[in-house]
């Protein structure tokens, strides 16, 4: 059944990039698969990030990115190039509860599993000369306390090699990192260890207001700023494409029009740059432009790559986008399909990650919620104060009661009702 649904898959989607006449994908060259463990570190710290904002609630997401034909992502080593898959598969999770007044204590587990084979597989790869397998969890414990809106988190990051074929560099098969994040009300910092070195420490401003976590749903205050500072170790890490890093999110137009701008420094400069459009400020559906420079220290290119790309509830459509070219090898020049589904909660919120508000439908019943409540019962009675007559001389005021429900005795009438 499993290999009906693929072959089903596989012969849907290879329509897709023919249909639109676009060529398939450059290939994928050795050192992007290198470098891939340290990206995937910084990508899983800066998702964490995000769903921390809150510090509560929970938090799902679940997916796979797929393509259907092996000429599409072929690998480029010095033998030439061979066809196969790129591939990943991730599943991230948070929850919280409360412990005591205004304190919530939760845990979170983030699993990736990504690389390149010769096969297009569900679990098992092929592991030939040529593949890359390898898995990233990371793991913590995270506390929030309300009152004081702070929240500590930490933990460990797993990186475990599955598999490295004889074209790559020789790797660790387990290497072990601690992270921990702290944030104070729109200011957090997050930093990221191997042993006593420091990979990276990030330095962000959530300065935007978010109705979500009890700010503002319009005015100047959700037209500030996000703003994230990282600082990479050289050094550490292979192939590590710049020292400094600068990101740059900015409202544009009512929480649901984005524009996106990232710069390395002191030599690199511009590195990438979005305009994304979200229907809801919920973040369910998004549209997007990009931009990014290609890495000319693993590409030997430094021109712009232009994409973009569609994202619904369970699927995300991409040409070129810069996500992908950062976080799925320096794919580009074809489709990448990703099935996807990301949701989380805090306060009676539903939104996907990094939305502003909650879901369309669970707006709906929370503005409900905060109406003046009538009250309900056959025996309340219901105050109508247009109907009250004014006091004249010293009669009392008298209000009229409508809605009784009156029950006579049994002693009434006879014992009848």
């Amino acid at each position: 059944m499993g290999m009906q649904m693929r072959n089903v898959f596989r012969r849907a989607l290879c329509m897709v990039p023919l249909a639109f006449g676009l060529s398939f994908a450059d290939a994928i060259p050795v050192g992007a698969l290198s470098a891939s463990g340290a990206q995937a570190r910084d990508q899983q710290l800066r998702e964490i990030r995000d769903v921390m904002r809150g510090g509560r609630g929970g938090f799902l997401d679940l997916g796979f990115n797929y393509t259907p034909l092996p000429t599409q992502l072929p690998l480029e080593s010095p033998y030439g190039e061979h066809e196969g898959f790129a591939f990943k598969q991730h599943v991230a999770g948070f929850g919280s509860g409360e412990v005591a007044r205004n304190t919530q204590l939760g845990a979170l587990l983030w699993f990736e599993r990504s690389g390149w084979d010769g096969e297009d597989f569900f679990v098992l790869p092929q592991y030939n000369d040529f593949s890359h397998v390898a898995s990233l969890t990371t793991w913590g414990l995270t506390l929030t306390q309300a009152r004081y809106d702070v929240t500590f988190a930490g933990g460990m990051q797993h990186y475990n090699v599955e598999h490295v074929g004889d074209v790559y560099p020789e790797e660790n098969d387990s290497l072990l990192y601690s992270w921990a994040h702290l944030r104070w009300n729109h200011f957090s910092l997050q930093g990221n260890f191997h042993r006593s070195d420091v990979r990276f420490l990030r330095l962000s401003l959530d300065l935007e207001s978010r109705l979500v976590y009890g700010g503002r749903s319009r005015g100047i205050l959700t037209y500030l700023p996000n703003v994230d500072f990282t600082v990479y170790n050289r050094s550490a890490d292979r192939f590590s494409a710049d020292t400094y890093r600068m990101n740059w999110e900015q409202n544009l137009y009512g929480q649901i029009l984005y524009a996106e701008v990232s710069y390395d420094f002191p030599d690199d400069g511009f590195h990438s740059a979005a305009l994304k459009y979200y229907p809801d400020a919920s973040r369910m559906v998004a549209f997007e432009a990009t931009c990014i420079r290609r890495n000319k220290e693993i590409d030997g290119t430094d021109d712009l790559l232009w994409g973009g790309g569609v994202e619904f509830p369970f699927v995300r459509f991409a040409y070129n986008s810069s996500y992908d070219y950062e976080n799925f090898f320096h794919a580009k020049g074809t489709f990448i399909v990703e099935f996807q589904f990301n949701l989380a909660a805090i306060d009676g919120f539903l939104f996907a990650r990094g939305g502003t508000r909650s879901a369309p439908l669970e707006t709906i019943t929370i503005e409900k919620k905060n109406k003046d409540k009538m009250p309900e019962g056959d025996n309340l009675i219901h105050l109508n104060p247009s109907d009250a007559s004014t006091s004249v001389g010293n009669k009392p005021k008298t209000l009229e009661a409508t809605g009784i429900r009156y029950e006579k005795s049994g002693n009434e009438n006879g014992g009848k009702q």
